[in-house]
């Protein structure tokens, strides 16, 4: 396989002032395009500009041209090679139009890799970015990009796995719920633009299984009622991450027991579980379009684009 090029077109019927506008908050932290949280954000070690570095997810690149307000370009950082690049130009009075251009020379595996994975989500990205041009710049969508099987099942085997910790010294509710414990685990993953950051909307992490008995600021403490163990459940969203934390002590024989077989599956579980509703809300969260018209109806003050590394 030789060069690829992938190009995308959108007429918006916007001013090109407006959506260009939009263009320079890429990468922001009130990025009003990127479509996160169902992808991974697009950041930089700086504000948009050439010299910065970056990407979203495992795609690395850089910026190397910059025009405010028209265009933008990304070189991909090697091993890969080539560039994307996004610009928006006048197409009559009160509309624009945006584009998006890939080229790149696909090697080794990502031969493969290309037409059967990568065209597709890339694909889907950058509909999804117009249509949050679309959303910002008009108010809504007409047709939003609809996933094909392909991209949803690459999107679920693809989704990040939870990372293993130590339990947080912000739990204090877990810590104090059970003396002397036995065991102790914590899975988190980070907390991606739009998911909820209030603990209750994690609790379908347990499937609602466990009831909880207090909060305290950003945790929940969740009772594991299993005969002859003491265990406890905590979900701490800290700003950052959400976590979920576990604590055990076995109180009788069959505790024991009981306890010596389902600590082998525990942690696959609380992984699984945890992922699954991660995944799960950042799908149900609010478009980065839908969230720019939220922001504007509740403005607040301060600068706009922010350093997002």
């Amino acid at each position: 396989m030789g060069m690829v090029r992938d190009e995308h077109e959108r007429v918006i019927e916007a001013p090109a002032e407006v959506v260009g506008a939009l263009l320079d908050r890429l990468s922001a932290e009130d990025d009003p395009l990127f479509p996160t949280p169902a992808w991974q954000a697009m950041t930089f070690d700086r504000p948009l500009g050439v010299g910065a570095t970056g990407g979203h997810g495992p795609v690395r690149y850089g910026v190397t041209e910059y025009e405010p307000g028209s265009r933008v370009r990304f070189a991909f950082t090697p091993p890969g090679n080539g560039f994307h690049e996004m610009s928006v130009e006048p197409a009559g009075e009160g509309r624009c139009r945006v584009r998006h251009v890939l080229e790149s020379a696909p090697r080794g595996g990502d031969r493969l890799l290309w037409p059967a994975v990568v065209r597709p989500l890339h694909g889907t990205v950058v509909e999804e970015v117009f249509d949050n041009i679309e959303r910002a710049a008009t108010g809504g969508c007409a047709r939003p990009v609809r996933w094909s099987l392909r991209v949803r099942l690459c999107h679920r085997l693809l989704w990040d796995r939870p990372e293993t910790v130590a339990v947080p010294e912000a739990a204090r509710l877990l810590r104090a719920a059970v003396d002397r414990p036995g065991y102790e685990d914590a899975y988190r993953m980070p907390l991606l633009p739009g998911q909820p950051r209030d603990p209750e909307a994690w609790t379908g992490i347990l499937r609602d299984a466990f009831p909880v008995i207090a909060r305290e600021g950003d945790e929940l403490l969740l009772e594991v009622q299993v005969r002859g163990l003491t265990a406890r459940a905590s979900i701490l969203v800290d700003g950052r991450h959400v976590t979920l934390s576990s604590t055990v002590r076995t109180d009788t024989l069959g505790g024991r027991i009981y306890w010596g077989v389902v600590k082998r599956l525990h942690p696959f579980m609380a992984r699984t579980m945890l992922r699954r509703t991660h995944r799960r809300l950042a799908l149900a969260a609010p478009s980065a379009g839908e969230r720019e018209l939220e922001r504007r109806r509740t403005p607040v003050s301060g600068p706009s684009h922010l350093v997002s590394g």
